[in-house]
């Protein structure tokens, strides 16, 4: 088997199972107890705060254990929202994000905020002179991701953080799922940046987890009532064994990360060596500082991407239509679209998402197999036109 598609999710790592399943036979007890079951749960909810904190370079208090990246995004956008309400309304977003960032944006347009939605280039690029341009004295938030989850772009945190600094009321919201463990952390999370969403199951950690960064002092109202637990702003008995295994996964994935990252770019850069010389083939995620080392998305004009993955699927290489959540529905890319890609190309596109566990060898073997189905395809393809 072949596993090309570890930005939908990734493989849970053996040794963080064994931690996961450690940690939920001995320390079951609720952190929140006052007895000693729960003070032994809430010492270790405690020390894997401080280590993931440690890894992220933040302060422990800074970080709010979720039930993964969807509720982080939505809790950063509406919680913010919802708290500056009364200083203003205007919400700012990019054209290509996350379908959990995305209609959380729609529903505050339901209630009556005011959303721009800053559009793109060709590489599905935010412009920082849109973003100059958008803001006004009745902006409370921006929200950017760090790493495109269907082509993987990488946006200009930096440039946009720069700009942020003379708007210092301004929350700055960074979904940065697709962004960690890249060796890009620098460029996608700065001093400028406020509120930063994390899933566990995107690095082999236990799927139902994740994080919200909230920098000290920045104001949000929680999504839950409830009993109080994350200081009071998420409510709901934490998830420790899934918790405890995210730190040790975040730990095994930030090791020799430069490496993993190198080997990641380079079995990208040796499928599109290949793509790149086939007619019909158009390729959306170049070889470039600008796009993440570990995300390929192309198309075979004329065939539709869904066709695609499940050919490979009867050779045992797994792929995905761009992103997993809009597959399931046959939606055409967000992203594609926000790039004015015509549909008959977006509805051909395909995502390659690799992790430091493919091999060179696994990116021959794909090459081999789509050499096979492209001759299949191809007469009936762009050569039809």
């Amino acid at each position: 088997m072949i596993y090309f598609d570890n930005s939908a999710t990734t493989k849970i790592d053996p040794t963080v199972l064994t931690t996961y399943d450690q940690v939920a036979r001995e320390i079951w007890g609720n952190p929140s107890s006052l007895h000693r079951l729960g003070d032994r749960a809430a010492q270790l909810l405690a020390s894997s705060r401080e280590q993931l904190a440690d890894l992220l370079g933040t302060k422990p208090s800074e970080l709010f254990f979720t039930s993964g990246g969807t509720e982080a995004n939505n809790w950063a956008i509406k919680g913010t929202a919802w708290q500056k309400q009364t200083f203003g309304q205007h919400l700012i977003t990019s054209s290509v994000e996350h379908a959990s960032v995305a209609n959380a944006f729609t529903a505050l347009e339901n209630q009556g905020f005011r959303v721009t939605r800053l559009p793109v280039d060709k590489a599905g690029r935010v412009n920082v002179n849109d973003l100059r341009a958008a803001l006004d004295s009745d902006t409370t938030l921006v929200s950017v991701m760090g790493v495109n989850n269907e082509i993987g772009t990488i946006q200009p945190i930096e440039d946009i953080s720069d700009l942020l600094a003379n708007y210092p009321t301004v929350n700055f919201h960074v979904d940065n799922v697709q962004a960690i463990g890249k060796n890009i952390w620098s460029r996608v999370f700065t001093p400028r940046v406020d509120l930063v969403s994390l899933s566990a199951h995107k690095f082999h950690a236990p799927r139902g987890t994740g994080i919200l960064y909230k920098k000290a002092g920045k104001m949000i109202l929680p999504l839950h009532d409830g009993g109080g637990q994350e200081q009071g702003l998420r409510s709901g008995t934490e998830n420790l064994p899934a918790i405890a295994g995210m730190a040790k996964a975040l730990r095994l994935l930030l090791t020799d990360e430069v490496e993993k990252a190198d080997r990641e770019a380079a079995i990208k850069r040796k499928i599109v060596d290949y793509l790149q010389a086939k007619p019909g083939i158009e390729i959306f995620s170049p070889v470039s500082l600008n796009f993440a080392p570990h995300i390929l998305c192309f198309a075979l004009t004329g065939i539709r991407g869904e066709t695609l993955v499940h050919t490979l699927e009867e050779y045992d290489i797994y792929t995905s239509t761009t992103s997993a959540c809009a597959s399931t529905r046959s939606a055409t890319a967000s992203t594609l679209s926000a790039m004015q890609i015509t549909d008959r190309v977006a509805t051909s596109a395909i995502r390659l998402s690799f992790d430091e566990t493919n091999t060179m060898a696994e990116a021959e073997e794909f090459i081999r197999v789509f050499e096979e189905i492209y001759q299949h395809f191809a007469p009936i393809n762009h050569l039809g036109e």
